[in-house]
């Protein structure tokens, strides 16, 4: 990105909503516009490089008056409020797990290509307050989401960053549906995470997706759902556990993002990074469109 045509094209504008991923070569630059015409910063994201990134200019924000808030989308509104439903529950919880899955639905080709980008590097939890690195996959288990039940397993989403900070809970893990033969094969990821990360399986891979791009379909849009689990636990080993039911992740993105953007515009936002929780709350996720507390247990 030519960073003098951002600040041309932002010098007029409140605020800006970025979608192109993957967002670890969009949103540097994006951001850095935006210090300079103190335009309000929003994105998309899941990326856990890029909510670090974000937060690395706080106080560059604060300074020129901003709003830095990346995961803006079904990455991490859902999951960031519902962290925040069950602290505000049981404030003393020392861990915290999160786990979604869909049911007709398919991941956006941004998330594909974020996926692709991160191919070889394992996964990422939250111990102990720090980013410890894990095998992806490192720990699986099944999850009744109401409407089915899964098999999940651990992968580095964007809260095992964005939820301490929205939350202040230590310890954080981050599951999601998937195929348990696919989870038995990554048993094995030491013998070819080495082949995952050379440029040219990434290129590949890339061009596939290109080639045999799944666009979004009516049907995925509106009748695809998608169901976000959480649960907290503190040292006396009670636990809160909370489920709710969503639309399609591509439309809740649509919701979610544009809902934060028109509360932007009103006047509603905080300076510096924020996470959609800390300024909006989590019951924020609650007045969405097609959104459903369907399960509470203390």
């Amino acid at each position: 990105m030519d960073t003098a045509q951002l600040k041309a094209a932002l010098a007029q504008v409140p605020v800006v909503l970025n979608d192109a991923g993957p967002f670890k070569y969009t949103a540097k630059p994006m951001i850095e516009a935006c210090l300079a015409t103190k335009t309000h910063y929003l994105d998309i994201t899941g990326e856990i490089d890029t909510f670090a990134m974000a937060r690395g200019y706080d106080a560059k924000a604060k300074d020129a008056g901003i709003m830095l808030m990346p995961g803006t989308g079904f990455d991490v509104v859902p999951t960031d409020c519902l962290a925040k439903l069950l602290h505000n529950q049981l404030p003393d919880a020392t861990h915290l797990q999160l786990a979604f899955d869909t049911k007709g639905d398919a991941f956006s080709v941004g998330t594909i290509y974020t996926m692709i980008e991160s191919l070889g590097e394992g996964g990422l939890v939250r111990e102990n307050g720090k980013l410890i690195r894990k095998p992806l996959g490192h720990k699986g288990q099944r999850i009744d989401f109401g409407a089915k039940k899964s098999f999940v397993m651990t992968i580095p989403w964007g809260d095992v960053y964005t939820a301490y900070y929205s939350t202040g809970i230590p310890n954080i893990e981050v599951f999601t549906g998937m195929k348990k033969p696919f989870y038995n094969v990554l048993k094995f990821q030491l013998l070819y995470n080495w082949f995952l990360k050379l440029a040219f399986v990434k290129n590949y891979l890339r061009k596939q997706v290109q080639k045999n791009a799944a666009r979004a379909t009516e049907k995925q849009l509106e009748q695809g759902a998608s169901f976000v689990w959480g649960a907290v636990t503190n040292d006396k080993g009670i636990s809160v556990t909370q489920l709710l039911s969503l639309p399609s992740t591509k439309k809740l993105t649509a919701i979610a993002s544009l809902a934060i953007l028109k509360q932007v515009l009103e006047g509603n936002f905080k300076i510096g990074f924020q996470t959609p929780s800390m300024v909006y709350g989590g019951e924020f996720v609650l007045e969405l469109e097609g959104v459903k507390n369907i399960k509470n247990n203390i």
